[in-house]
C-alpha cells in the first residue's frame, strides 16, 4: 500500500527540513511550502492527506490558512494538525476552533510527531470508509424506493416486506458498532493523547522499554476471544499475579486479557509491581484500545458490506430477459443473509450441505424469489423454531436444491392443491395464494421441476434444473 501524502507549511527552513526528512524516512510523500498563500496553492493543485501547519507566518498566520481550509468543501476534511513554538492555552484553544485536528509544541519529539501523524492519518482514513460505507447503504436505500412503487403488487416486493424490519437489524447493528468505535478513538485522542508526553518521562530508563514492549504486544493483537474463552484465560493470569502478589488482581487480569495478554506475566512484573502499576496499566490499555476500536470497525464494515450486498443482490431487476451464468448456492446464501435476523431471533438450525456446483445460465433474480419463497414457508411451518436444512448437489447433470423444514407436515388432501394459484392455508391477509405458483412457473420456465414430500417432522420441497454437462462447463 503506498504511503499518504502530506503537506508541511512552515517560514522557517530549518524546520521545514527537519520535518521532511523524518517523515521522508517513514516513507511519507512530502510537499513543502514557506507560507500560506503558497500552501493553499499547492491544496488546490494537489489534495494531501494531512497538513502539518505552523501559525506565525507573514502574511498569513496559520489560523488563516486552516479557516481558509475548512471553508471549501474540496479541502474541509484534511485533517490538520498545528506545529508552533505558542504554548498557551488559548493558542491551543483558538487552533482546535479554527478546525486543527490536533497541537504540537515546538521544540517538539520527532516520536511524538510521527505517533501523531500516523494516527491521525489512520482516524482520517476510518472515517472515509465510514463515509463511503455510509454512502453506499444510502444509495441502496435510495434504489429501493425508486423500484418500490414498479415492485409492490410482486411477491418479491411482498418478501422484501417482510424482511424489511430484519434487515435494518442487521444493517444497524455494525453501524452502531462501528459508532462506538470512532467515539473511543476520538476519546482517546481528546482525553489520553495530549498526557502522553509526560506520562513517558514520568517512565524510568529501565520502564520505558518494558512499557513499549507491553504495548507493541498489545498492539499485535488480531484473535477476538470469546467470553468463555476470556473467563478461562483470566482465572489463569489471577493464579499468576496472586502468586507474584499482585494487588488487585482480579482487575489487572481483566486489563490485560482485554488487550490480549494471556499467558506469562513475568516480562512485566516490573511495572505490575510498581507504585504507578495501575496508571501505567490503564495507559496501555488506552492506547491499545485504538487497535481493537480499528478491528471492530473493520468487523462491522464486513457485515454491513455483507447485509448491503445481499440487499442489492435480492432487490435488482434484470428487465433484459436474457439468461446469465450464475452460482445456485451464492443465491441461496443472499436469501439467508436476508433471513439472518429471523434465523438468529428464532430458534432455528441451518444446516447447509453444499456441493461444488458448476456455474448455469438461468435467470439469477428469478430462482432468487424461488429460494425466498420456499425457506420463506420454511421458516413459517416450524413456527420459526426448528431444523432447516439445505442441501444443493448435481444429479444426472441436474442442479438438484432441497429445502426442508422440520415443521408439523402438509396434510394429504391440500399437498396436491399447493401449486394452485390463489390457494392458501393461510389465514386472510396473510398470503395471495400466489406464491407457491409463481414458484412453479419460474422453475418451470428453466425447463425444470419442482416436486414436494411431506410426512410430520420433516416436509422437503426439491426444485431440479438443467445444466451443462461437466465436461462443458470451463
Amino acid at each position: 500500500m503506498s504511503k499518504s501524502n502530506i503537506l508541511i507549511v512552515d517560514d522557517t527552513p530549518a524546520n521545514l527540513q527537519l520535518l521532511t526528512s523524518m517523515l521522508v524516512e517513514q516513507g511519507y510523500q512530502i510537499f513543502s511550502a514557506i507560507s500560506g498563500k503558497v500552501a493553499l496553492n499547492v491544496v488546490q493543485k494537489s489534495l494531501p492527506d494531512l497538513i502539518l501547519l505552523d501559525i506565525n507566518m507573514p502574511g498569513m498566520n496559520g489560523y488563516e490558512v486552516c479557516e481558509q481550509l475548512k471553508a471549501n468543501e474540496k479541502t474541509r476534511d484534511i485533517p490538520v494538525i498545528f506545529v508552533s513554538a505558542l504554548s498557551e492555552t488559548l493558542d491551543k484553544v483558538k487552533a482546535f476552533f479554527v478546525g486543527g485536528v490536533d497541537y504540537v509544541t515546538k521544540p517538539f519529539q520527532a516520536e511524538e510527531v510521527l505517533a501523531r501523524v500516523k494516527t491521525h492519518l489512520q482516524l482520517h482514513q476510518l472515517q472515509q470508509q465510514l463515509t463511503a460505507q455510509n454512502e453506499e447503504l444510502h444509495n441502496t436505500l435510495e434504489e429501493l424506493q425508486t423500484t418500490q412503487q414498479e415492485l409492490i403488487q410482486s411477491e418479491k416486493m411482498a418478501a422484501l416486506g417482510q424482511l424489511i424490519a430484519g434487515v435494518a437489524h442487521e444493517i444497524n447493528t455494525p453501524l452502531g458498532a462501528i459508532s462506538s468505535s470512532v467515539n473511543s478513538i476520538k476519546t482517546l485522542l481528546s482525553q489520553t493523547l495530549t498526557l502522553l508526553p509526560e506520562f513517558f518521562r514520568s517512565l524510568s530508563e529501565a520502564q520505558l522499554p518494558v512499557f513499549l514492549a507491553l504495548l507493541q504486544k498489545a498492539l499485535a493483537k488480531e484473535k477476538m476471544l470469546s467470553a468463555k474463552e476470556e473467563r478461562k484465560l483470566k482465572r489463569k493470569l489471577i493464579r499468576q499475579l496472586e502468586e507474584q502478589e499482585i494487588e488487585n488482581a482480579d482487575v489487572v487480569a481483566d486489563t490485560l486479557v482485554d488487550m490480549g495478554i494471556y499467558d506469562n506475566v513475568e516480562p512485566w512484573l516490573s511495572l505490575l509491581q510498581c507504585s504507578e502499576s495501575q496508571r501505567i496499566l490503564d495507559t496501555a490499555d488506552k492506547l491499545s484500545d485504538l487497535n481493537r476500536s480499528s478491528q471492530a470497525i473493520e468487523i462491522a464494515a464486513q457485515r454491513a458490506s455483507k447485509v448491503v450486498f445481499a440487499l442489492k443482490s435480492f432487490a435488482r431487476f434484470d428487465q433484459s430477459g436474457k439468461k446469465v451464468k450464475a452460482d445456485i448456492t451464492e443465491g441461496l446464501e443472499t436469501v439467508l443473509t436476508l433471513y439472518h435476523n429471523q434465523l438468529k431471533s428464532g430458534s432455528i438450525k441451518v444446516i447447509k450441505r453444499y456441493t461444488q456446483l458448476p456455474l448455469i445460465w438461468c435467470y439469477a433474480d428469478e430462482l432468487n424469489q424461488v429460494w425466498t419463497n420456499l425457506i420463506h414457508n420454511a421458516l413459517q411451518a416450524m413456527d420459526y423454531q426448528g431444523t432447516l436444512t439445505i442441501d444443493a448437489s448435481l444429479q444426472n447433470h441436474q442442479v438438484v436444491i432441497s429445502i426442508t423444514d422440520s415443521g408439523k407436515g402438509i396434510a394429504q388432501e391440500i399437498k396436491e392443491k399447493i401449486f394452485e394459484p390463489f390457494f392458501t392455508t393461510k389465514r386472510a391477509g396473510e398470503g395471495s395464494g400466489l406464491g407457491l405458483d409463481i414458484v412453479r412457473k419460474i422453475v418451470e420456465k428453466h425447463e425444470g421441476n419442482i416436486t414436494v414430500a411431506s410426512q410430520p417432522g420433516k416436509t422437503t420441497f426439491t426444485v431440479s434444473t438443467p445444466t451443462p454437462t461437466a465436461e462443458a462447463v470451463v
